[in-house]
């Protein structure tokens, strides 16, 4: 029991370098300590950006354990995967000190059974236990639902390999195996956030230290004095930004340390000005308070911005998709249905010269008074909504279901009433279920600007 025991020295560098994990980090190196029992096989699981796949490399490589590791998403197939695997493990057992022998193993794998085959050719009078870890396997392209229980069963079958599965959310029993131990990698919470983003703060100044006079600070500003300020103003900084905007937006520590960055140099540019000092945080936070309460900063958009100084003043700030969708919207409200093909089929320039009449030719019927835009607007079907915002976009988007529905775009223009459903069908999504504009020329027209569409060829007069 005593040999089982993690090196303390071991376990305090891993603890420095990868803080909030001692518990998993303790863990593997029991698991993996040479001359000892290992299992067969073992899960490693927990949410994105939470260290499972570095912290599991780092611990096979410090205690000194052969390994090797296939990252699923390399791999294009389930046959790719496999002799990617073969491949891993020959370079694993190659590399070993005093093992230069060739045992003619081949490139090609068809299946599982092949694997396990040319593993036990491979491991042949092996001494030493060959760790086979594979990276994101439960996200593997095109893999049967026996996969994984197949190569679970790899470790049963030849004694001296251990199977190392890293995934994010296993299922229950998803290896149809019982005994198998797990590792969980918990969510980094606040305080781990701050402390792992503490270990590299960023700088105040980035440029060189500020020129202070003689009788401000005789003894001039250091390095070490800037470099304590910013881990001071860092730490605080950083806990405000949790609080209003990555405890519900940030889904891990990457996107977490993203947004922190973004905020910082407008956050600290006073500082830097000579406006305020380093240990003036509180007034800091009443003047940056803007930069927390706007969420621009979590949206990855599509379109850069070309003008970061003109905003939209009467208008919701909405995502890409979201501003044609609505534009779309509000030309099938005021546009009649019979003219879609006129506006929004292509290579119809010929067959509109020639039919002429209505808006197409510019003459506008006697018996009609008031301009389209005028009117209020009319109802019209989630289909041919989604017809014209095709037809309108300047680039062609994969059609899935996701995009194709635009549920999330659709409920939120929903829930900001610019959208309003006209008939009681059960499911809102439905498409014939009838919908209704609710915005007006002048906010359409500001809209469709920001995205550099010209609606005003579009719509019929």
């Amino acid at each position: 029991m005593v040999s089982m025991l993690p090196d303390e020295p071991l376990l305090e560098k891993f603890n420095s370098e990868f803080p909030c994990r001692e518990l998993q980090i303790r863990q593997l190196i029991c698991l993996f300590t040479p001359n000892t029992p290992n299992p067969s096989s073992l899960v490693v699981h927990g949410l994105e950006a939470t260290g499972k796949s570095i912290i599991v490399k780092n611990v096979l490589s410090a205690v000194g354990t052969d390994h090797a590791i296939v990252r699923s998403q390399e791999c294009v197939t389930v046959r790719h995967l496999l002799e990617r695997t073969i491949a891993a493990c020959g370079d694993a057992i190659s590399s070993a000190p005093g093992d230069g022998l060739d045992r003619g193993i081949g490139g090609r794998c068809e299946n599982v059974s092949a694997l396990a085959v040319q593993l036990q050719l491979l491991l042949a009078g092996a001494t030493q236990k060959l760790v086979l870890v594979f990276d994101g396997v439960d996200r593997q392209r095109e893999a049967p639902p026996t996969l994984l229980p197949a190569l679970a069963r790899l470790g049963e079958l030849i004694p001296n390999l251990c199977v190392v599965f890293i995934v994010t959310a296993p299922r229950q029993r998803f290896l149809s195996a019982v005994g198998v131990p797990h590792i969980y990698f918990t969510p980094y919470t606040k305080d781990q956030s701050i402390r792992i983003l503490s270990k590299h703060p960023c700088p105040i100044f980035p440029n060189g230290l500020p020129e202070l006079d003689s009788d401000e600070d005789p003894e001039g500003y250091t390095e070490e004095q800037a470099q304590e300020d910013s881990l001071w103003v860092w730490t605080r900084f950083c806990s405000a930004v949790w609080d209003s905007l990555s405890r519900g937006a940030a889904r891990d520590i990457v996107t977490f340390r993203a947004l922190a960055e973004k905020l910082w140099r407008p956050f600290v540019q006073p500082i830097v000005d000579g406006t305020y000092g380093t240990r003036d945080f509180s007034k800091l936070m009443v003047l940056k308070r803007p930069l927390f309460q706007t969420e621009k900063w979590l949206v990855q958009g599509i379109v850069e911005r070309v003008e970061e100084g003109v905003a939209l003043n009467h208008t919701h700030d909405l995502a890409y998709y979201s501003k044609y969708l609505l534009c779309a919207a509000y030309l099938a409200s005021y546009n009649p249905a019979r003219q879609d093909s006129i506006y929004f089929m292509k290579g119809s320039e010929k067959k509109r010269k020639r039919r002429g009449g209505g808006g197409a030719s510019g003459r506008v019927a006697k018996h009609r008074k008031i301009q389209r835009k005028l009117l209020g607007p009319q109802a019209f079907v989630m289909e041919r909504m989604l017809a014209i915002f095709r037809a309108i976009l300047p680039h062609d988007i994969v059609t899935t279901a996701d995009i194709y529905t635009q549920t999330p775009q659709i409920a939120t223009l929903t829930s900001l009433r610019l959208l309003v459903r006209t008939s009681n069908t059960a499911d809102v999504l439905e498409a014939q279920t009838k919908w209704r504009v609710n915005i007006g020329w002048e906010y359409v027209r500001q809209l469709a600007r920001s995205v550099g569409f010209e609606i005003e060829s579009h719509i019929a007069e």
